[in-house]
């Protein structure tokens, strides 16, 4: 079997009204991605979910489009789909960084060589650890109202944990957190994400007011660079810190945990740019006794059905402890699928098909379809 064309096509879908966010990052209404098509010549197609932010990586709908044209496909097309790590290796010596553009790539090398073999990725990845990946919803840096409407209608739906988003403005921040402590009540879960917006003197300062309320982790409460300080927070402040924009790489997760910095490392194949490189952070992590955590960046349906697979197979990622961040498809009016993945109150089931175990919706594609083939 031999790769013939890397299709790709640029969708833009809206965020439903009720679920647009707000974080350090800015607003999220729209979800500008890119949806990757690998051809073969045995008739086979891998589907991949390219769900590119430059705030988050630099790359944008054109530069993941003009990479796989240029750069990415003249290298992988006449080889074996089922070859991923060959792949991997010529993609990286081709280009650096970019790796949600890779990841899509990745990702549909998966589904091909699961559909090629007949069984799910999970089985390709040496089976699943768990059946079902508990969840949790994130609400984002709103007002006190829309807060506490958004924290009484997921507790209502029997969500167990909630993110709340925070390193806005320290007043704001820690009044939201202790509105949704107030509506949730005890019982629930709460994790806080600042995406970098803290300063490591706000966050000291916060993160102590925070306690009492009970959070099980923050994550990225300072920007990506100074390991020293995100240690000195760990150690300052008695709450967990998850690393997210600090941890995109091998590399990056290394000097973290040298570095006496994290808790908790927050993998997906987006950020890390692949399956199989979100596989080496964790089982990094796991050697060093590091739990990780399946972090998002609002996902479609592909991107969630790799993410699912992933949490699904890998011991270390601890969505028991923490629940993940697989919930992409909530947020947005349309995920691009002809059979919605099983996204339920308890959590993600795997999909049990072969590949990725999705499909894509042609319907739905042409719809939100903004760019033409390449």
């Amino acid at each position: 079997m031999k790769i013939t064309a890397i299709e790709t096509i640029q969708v833009r879908v809206p965020l439903k009204p009720n679920r647009n966010t707000l974080t350090a990052h800015g607003v999220h209404i729209t979800s500008d991605y890119v949806i990757i098509k690998v051809h073969t010549d045995s008739g086979i197609i891998g589907l991949g979910e390219a769900t590119v932010a430059p705030r988050w990586s630099g790359e944008t709908p054109g530069s993941c489009i003009w990479a796989i044209r240029e750069i990415l496909a003249p290298k992988l097309v006449g080889l074996d789909p089922t070859c991923i790590n060959q792949a991997r290796l010529l993609m990286d010596r081709a280009l650096k960084l970019n790796p949600f553009t890779k990841a899509a790539v990745e990702m549909a090398l998966w589904d091909i060589s699961g559909k090629a073999a007949g069984v799910p990725v999970y089985v390709l990845l040496g089976g699943k650890v768990r059946n079902i990946i508990p969840t949790k919803m994130v609400i984002g840096a709103f007002g006190l109202d829309q807060v506490k409407s958004l924290t009484e209608e997921f507790v209502a739906m029997g969500i167990k944990t909630i993110k709340v988003k925070t390193g806005i403005e320290l007043e704001a921040d820690v009044a939201r957190v202790k509105a949704v402590r107030e509506a949730a009540g005890p019982d629930i879960g709460i994790t806080i994400d600042s995406n970098c917006g803290w300063s490591p003197a706000t966050a000291r300062v916060a993160l102590k007011r925070l306690k009492p309320l009970n959070i099980l982790i923050a994550e990225q409460p300072i920007a990506p660079g100074d390991n020293a300080a995100m240690a000195r927070l760990r150690q300052a402040s008695g709450i967990p810190i998850m690393a997210d924009e600090s941890a995109f790489t091998l590399a990056d997760t290394w000097n973290l945990i040298r570095d006496g910095a994290v808790d908790v490392i927050s993998i997906y194949p987006g950020k890390n740019g692949g399956i199989a490189n979100s596989i080496e952070i964790a089982n990094a992590a796991r050697s060093a006794g590091v739990s990780c955590h399946i972090g998002s960046n609002l996902e479609l349906g592909i991107g969630t059905a790799a993410m699912i697979h992933l949490a699904a197979s890998v011991a270390s990622i601890d969505s028991e402890k923490y629940p993940s961040d697989i919930l992409g498809p909530h947020y947005h009016v349309a995920d691009l699928l002809k059979t919605p993945l099983s996204l339920g109150i308890e959590g993600a089931l795997v999909p049990t098909g072969p590949g990725l175990g999705v499909e894509l919706d042609e319907v739905q594609l042409q719809e939100f379809r903004v760019d033409g083939r390449i």
